[in-house]
């Protein structure tokens, strides 16, 4: 009578076989035969080896974390050494800062890649060794090896930016904005009026309006992107903080403003959203409905004849792919042929054909 399998085995650990599964071949490849020992001493090794590059990008980080510290206070000492010296010498450090500041969000995308394996071995390997019976996620071998045939970052560029922004460089660029209107307004004298002011803020040509318009662009353009990132959570590589969560909450009750004042969703444009999404219609107007979908938005429709459980009603479904930025268009078109519908609006991984991109890339 055959036994049942080892629950300390990495065979058991790493799939749950059905009775009639031949454990003793399981792990075979160009004719060797792998036992539990070799997957193993093959996934210790493979843990190591991604631990190692997500340690080698954590240093890159903190060393373009030090360019714009060592810069940063480089600029200082100049620029408040000498009464004479110029306010101008900031500036160009912030535009030096922001350039880091793109490196160090590129690199951070390296680094979540392989944070990224390293997570998935953690969640779904070593747990079981410590704690059995195993059960491990159903497609976490599956995600390892897309990773390793397909790599690709597991973060935005602009979650990226954010959260670095955020972490690190939030702190430089109000040093540096601070620093400068210390500078204007001290050197060479106590300024007395906003005037003198503006006048001292003027670098050649460029008035000095202009200059502390740009500087409250970029300074503002630099706090919404901390603050509209906050609730991007693409990856689970590194811990988030308690931070994060009231960044999140301070988001929420922005979009829900921009909602009700403008009937649309602010934050989510600003992060530039170019996920696809799919939109479930439950209407007893179906054919007004699905007339201004395919008119007005350029979308093809699908009807899904389907009875409600409640009332034992029948009713059409309509299923409708659409960009991020239709979502606002569909529902005041929605709303407008029939303003009882039920409407459910979901995003999905990946549309492919039909107005979408192709079915062979």
């Amino acid at each position: 009578m055959e036994q049942p399998p080892d629950n300390n085995s990495a065979d058991f650990m790493y799939s749950l076989p059905s009775k009639n599964t031949d454990l003793e071949h399981v792990w075979e490849f160009a004719g060797q035969h792998l036992d539990s020992g070799n997957f193993t001493n093959a996934m210790v090794h493979f843990y190591r080896g991604e631990v190692t590059r997500s340690n080698v990008w954590r240093q890159r980080l903190d060393a373009t974390t030090n360019w714009a510290v060592i810069t940063t206070g480089a600029a200082l000492t100049f620029v408040f050494s000498d009464a004479g010296h110029t306010a101008s010498i900031l500036l160009i450090d912030s535009f030096f800062v922001l350039l880091f500041l793109f490196i160090e969000a590129r690199r951070y995308r390296y680094y979540e890649l392989w944070t990224n394996r390293v997570r998935l071995m953690e969640k779904n390997f070593f747990v079981g060794l410590l704690s059995p019976p195993f059960m491990p996620h159903a497609e976490w071998a599956d995600k390892i090896t897309e990773s390793l045939n397909n790599p690709r970052f597991p973060i935005g560029l602009m979650e990226a930016l954010g959260r670095r922004y955020r972490r690190n460089y939030a702190p430089i660029f109000l040093i540096l904005a601070g620093s400068w209107i210390g500078k204007t307004y001290m050197h060479p004298d106590s300024i007395v009026t906003l005037e003198e002011f503006v006048a001292r803020s003027a670098m050649g040509p460029i008035s000095g309006w202009i200059v502390l318009a740009m500087g409250f662009l970029f300074n503002g353009a630099l706090i919404a992107l901390g603050l509209f990132t906050a609730g991007l959570r693409e990856t689970q590589g590194e811990i988030l903080s308690d931070t994060t969560s009231r960044w999140s909450s301070i988001l929420h009750k922005f979009r829900r403003l921009t909602w009700d004042t403008f009937e649309t969703d602010l934050p989510r444009l600003a992060r530039f959203d170019t996920r696809k999404q799919l939109a479930y219609i439950i209407s007893d107007k179906i054919e007004e409905v699905s007339k201004l979908l395919m008119q007005e938005l350029g979308r093809g429709v699908t009807l899904i004849n389907a009875k409600g459980m409640y009332t034992g009603k029948e009713h059409g479904v309509l299923m409708c792919a659409l960009e991020s930025r239709q979502k606002a268009l569909l529902r005041r078109m929605v709303s407008q042929a029939d303003p009882h519908a039920f409407v459910i609006i979901t995003p999905v991984e990946d549309v492919r054909g039909g107005g979408f991109r192709p079915l062979e890339t």
